[in-house]
């Protein structure tokens, strides 16, 4: 079973920022009473909970409770058997991925999904895709002269993804092909492609998996400045309790496809089914 020992232990990590409590907003992700099935496997069965405007939320459970699972009902790569998902007041039972990303949802992957033989910077580029405006025919006419609507536009968005590279500290490799960086600073390019996408709610499925201490605390502070400074609501599954427990304002609880405990970070942490369903334990 997953470790939870470290739940006590909070107080002996770095110091990191907390979330300020006071910029919480109105719900703007409303999760009702999802189920989904792969044929006879239940992998989430009546999950509900909200999400608030510009907090984060954090989804944990041991492994294969269902938080990515879940994830993917948010973003629209299952489709649940039964339930729906309100985003900023409207339901909806099914959408696909797309029309997730149009709204303003953006997501990154447990396992990185980034292009290797790209650069940093064309690998943030796709994650403006959506944004870019210019049809196939204003492409296909571009002038040598950097003059026209597909050049303007393109450079607008070279511009923004210039600013996400020095948000996040990766000017030095803005040219270099990401399968030559470092798993961290992979992380971090993923982020940043997210970012792109100007979301207004970010679903972060593991984004410290595999990473050592220091990358820990730079992706923390990345997370929470993303929250601070540019109002994004963060969804986030990690594994890491001291890094949930320090900077999420609100964490819901999965095991076994099944929701066994939500609140704030110190009601959790002292859920007797929380601890049993990491430990084993009813103590």
């Amino acid at each position: 079973m997953t470790d939870m020992s470290d739940l006590g232990e909070v107080t002996a990590r770095p110091a990191m920022s907390s979330p300020a409590t006071s910029k919480i907003g109105e719900v703007i992700l409303d999760v009702h009473s999802i189920s989904l099935n792969f044929g006879g496997v239940k992998a989430l069965s009546d999950i509900s909970f909200d999400v608030r405007e510009h907090e984060i939320r954090a989804i944990i459970g041991p492994n294969g409770a269902g938080k990515s699972s879940m994830l993917n009902c948010i973003n629209g790569v299952y489709q649940p058997q039964q339930g729906t998902i309100s985003f900023r007041g409207k339901t909806f039972k099914h959408m696909n991925s797309r029309e997730v990303a149009e709204m303003g949802v953006a997501r990154t992957f447990q396992n990185l999904a980034l292009f290797k033989g790209m650069s940093v910077l064309d690998n943030i580029m796709t994650g403006r895709n959506l944004r870019i405006k210019s049809n196939l025919l204003w492409q296909a006419f571009r002038n040598p002269f950097g003059i026209g609507p597909a050049q303007r536009e393109e450079i607008a968005h070279r511009e923004f993804v210039e600013q996400i590279i020095d948000f996040l500290e990766i000017q030095p490799y803005r040219k270099t092909p990401v399968g030559q960086l470092p798993y961290g600073l992979q992380k971090r390019v993923d982020l940043g492609r997210a970012l792109a996408m100007e979301p207004q709610v970010l679903l972060l499925d593991e984004p410290m998996a595999g990473m050592n201490v220091e990358e820990k605390q730079d992706m923390c502070r990345f997370v929470l400045d993303v929250n601070s400074e540019f109002g994004t609501t963060v969804v986030l599954i990690e594994h890491d309790m001291g890094v949930v427990m320090d900077i999420s304002d609100r964490v819901v609880v999965l095991d076994y496809g099944k929701k066994i405990g939500d609140g704030t970070p110190q009601e959790v942490r002292s859920n007797p089914e929380v601890i049993k369903a990491y430990l084993g334990t009813s103590h």
